[in-house]
């Protein structure tokens, strides 16, 4: 995390000063600023130092350090997941549709999705009714989102299996 400069640690000597309720200020002088702050028994932070003059907002540093730790986590807690979900064999239309359903919440949430058909035993020799079956929930699926098929239906050792994202 970047170290946050308050009142006169800012170097600059101009500031574009927003206020605690958001309302721009206009540009003034550094130690005018840290004064207006002080005033009102709050800090001056630089909240971007990119554009010319920096950017500062009058609030309580306490506070301000909250609001950034607090967003923060907020992105940091939702990173792209790989969620799966398996389809049976014999699965019937209905719990396709549930499983479709399910499908679709994770896809909101910006997750990918990894679609699993676990072959066993005589299923093996039937692995074109399995990819028919996962076909099958792809267009049931696409008709609630629309989604992007990262990886084909493809074999492996213990049944199918397939990746999609949302578009």
């Amino acid at each position: 995390m970047k170290r946050t400069l308050i009142n006169n640690q800012i170097r600059a000597k101009e500031v574009r000063v927003v206020d605690e309720a958001g309302q721009q200020l206009g540009v003034l002088a550094l130690d005018e600023a840290v004064k207006l702050a002080r005033e009102k028994g709050l800090d001056l932070v630089q909240v971007t130092e990119k554009v010319e003059p920096p950017v500062c907002k009058i609030t309580d540093f306490g506070k301000f350090l909250y609001q950034q730790q607090k967003k923060e986590r907020k992105t940091k807690h939702k990173s792209s997941e790989v969620k799966g979900i398996r389809l049976t064999f014999g699965i019937s239309d209905h719990d396709l549709e549930v499983r479709a359903h399910l499908a679709e919440k994770f896809l909101k949430e910006g997750d990918v999705i990894r679609i699993e058909m676990r072959l066993r035993g005589r299923e093996k020799a039937l692995a074109n009714f399995a990819r028919e079956k996962m076909k099958k929930f792809v267009v049931m699926l696409q008709k609630l989102i629309p989604i992007k098929i990262e990886k084909d239906v493809r074999k492996e050792p213990r049944g199918l299996s397939m990746i999609i994202s949302k578009q």
